[in-house]
């Protein structure tokens, strides 16, 4: 295959779980791209309204046989894919019309390709948060080039948190392959992958650009993640990966702070 086919090498799966209100506005805004790709729907919760928008644009829909989970889902979505580059689409986010063609062309030599992002409520783009503020410093030396190969800068974006915004990577299966998602974590699965990424000789590449809307709102997966239990373990856990003990717990204590800011946002937004 040829990366100047794009057509042939990039699929949009789209995860769809339950009935999302946004489910439709995700699928028009991957139709809209400038560079067209393969699209279809994945769901572990075959319902109605999941196959009433799949029928409406003529869209492939496969159906996860295991029960629900988001390793599991995101895993049988990449396997549904027979491209070289996959991106996983969530079903509540909005991707802008120059996404796929400002991220396949870093993608030869690169595991994943990310893009910058803004966050999206129900009273449209909202501004800019502090701790959106704070992933995008994270992302500091992309600033200097698209691509790193060099592993010890690629962990060390990963060091405070995970800055790379999940639904806006791009896999290249070539490189990525067999079980990308460890089922055993419910929050972070997408920070641990990137991490053992991170290992790899492969790059990552980043467009400073905007390119997708990640939406907040109270059933989002975003809300749902940061409520749960089981979160601060995960993240203290993926903190012990990176740092000695001591220094583990002295900077989860400072990222524990940022779980207000979701939860204040779409308490916010559910009570207008």
């Amino acid at each position: 295959m040829s990366i100047n086919d794009p057509a042939q090498n990039h699929t949009f799966a789209l995860c769809a779980y339950k009935e999302s209100l946004y489910l439709e506005d995700c699928v028009q805004s991957l139709l809209a791209q400038t560079v067209k790709s393969k699209i279809f729907l994945a769901t572990s919760t075959d319902n109605a309204h999941i196959r009433a928008v799949a029928e409406k644009y003529s869209l492939p829909l496969f159906v996860n046989p295991q029960n629900p989970g988001i390793a599991t889902d995101w895993q049988f979505a990449l396997e549904c894919a027979h491209t070289q580059y996959v991106t996983i689409a969530h079903q509540d986010d909005v991707y802008y019309p120059e996404y796929t063609a400002s991220i396949l062309p870093m993608m030869e030599r690169s595991v994943i390709g990310f893009s910058n992002y803004e966050e999206l409520t129900e009273h449209g783009v909202r501004a800019k948060t502090g701790m959106l503020r704070v992933k995008r410093m994270l992302l500091w030396p992309f600033y200097f080039k698209h691509t790193i190969k060099n592993k010890f800068v690629k962990k060390s974006i990963l060091r405070f948190g995970s800055p790379i915004c999940c639904p806006s990577v791009m896999y290249n299966r070539k490189l990525a392959q067999g079980e990308l998602f460890d089922a055993s974590y419910h929050n972070n699965l997408d920070w641990d992958a990137w991490l053992r990424f991170a290992e790899q000789e492969d790059a990552f590449a980043y467009s400073k650009r905007i390119l997708m809307a990640h939406r907040i709102h109270a059933e989002s997966e975003t809300s749902k993640q940061i409520a749960s239990a089981g979160r601060a373990q995960e993240d203290k856990a993926m903190f012990q990966r990176l740092w000695p003990g001591f220094l583990a717990d002295l900077i989860m204590k400072f990222y524990a702070r940022s779980y207000t800011y979701n939860q204040n946002d779409a308490r916010e937004e559910k009570a207008e």
